[in-house]
């Protein structure tokens, strides 16, 4: 059995896999219940990853497992990384670019996480890992836009905003919406230009908010960076 763990900025997501199959999902809020949680799982593989805690003191908590793995620049990939500066990648990008490898290992395959910010990767047919772009997440947005002002409040999106805002409120909602959804579109289509068969997969957190708005076809995937842990954890464990 796998145990992959993706600690992000607001808690910990824990996927358990047979192989490649996901058997069970839990959402942990707090470090002190993931090193519990460690302590007492059976898991015989064990991966890490990441953004905003020590993968090393969390992954000495996993002292029953047999083999364990920390998500980082120097562990090896079942994809090519071609980023300049790999010390410098996040790591729940890398999780994401194997995640959209493993959905479709033989495609251009573009991976948007709508987070706290939003990342796009690219990973082409190849299999090699050319990069991509960040930019301001949908809750940051608003946030932007009532600290950087002097009288712009801060404003709760709306589900479904008016494209012409009657209202201060309204306009705010109408602009952070319909702004990052014509970015998200405008990046597709700028990538499938080059790659014109290439698959996008949309995962993250506001992933809902946008993907039945979107024109291009995608593939949602929520649980892509837990799977992306899973086929890294098991390359290493095979090599």
């Amino acid at each position: 059995m796998n145990l992959v763990v993706d600690y992000g900025n607001t808690g910990a997501k824990v996927g358990f896999f047979d192989h490649q199959e996901m058997v069970e999902k839990k959402t942990i809020n707090s470090l002190e219940l993931v090193k519990r949680f460690l302590e007492g799982s059976e898991a015989e593989n064990v991966i890490i990853s990441s953004v905003s805690h020590s993968a090393k003191d969390i992954i000495a908590y996993a002292s029953r497992a047999r083999r364990k793995f920390i998500l980082d620049h120097l562990l090896p990939l079942p994809v090519r990384n071609h980023y300049s500066t790999p010390e410098t990648l996040g790591v729940d990008r890398v999780a994401g670019v194997c995640g959209g490898l493993q959905l479709f290992p033989q495609s251009d395959t573009l991976i948007i996480d709508a987070g706290t910010c939003i990342t796009y990767d690219l990973v082409d047919a190849g299999q090699n890992y050319r990069g991509g772009a960040i930019s301001p997440g949908y809750s940051m947005r608003f946030r932007a836009v009532h600290e950087f002002t002097a009288r712009l409040p801060l404003v709760d999106p709306a589900e479904a905003p008016d494209f012409v805002g009657d209202s201060t409120i309204a306009s705010i909602q109408s602009g952070v919406f319909y702004g990052m959804l014509a970015e998200i579109e405008g990046i597709i289509s700028r990538y499938s230009e080059k790659y014109k068969e290439m698959k996008v997969v949309l995962t993250g957190g506001d992933a809902g908010v946008f993907e039945n708005r979107l024109k291009a076809p995608i593939f949602a995937s929520p649980n892509l960076v837990l799977v992306g842990l899973n086929s890294i954890l098991d390359y290493n464990v095979n090599r």
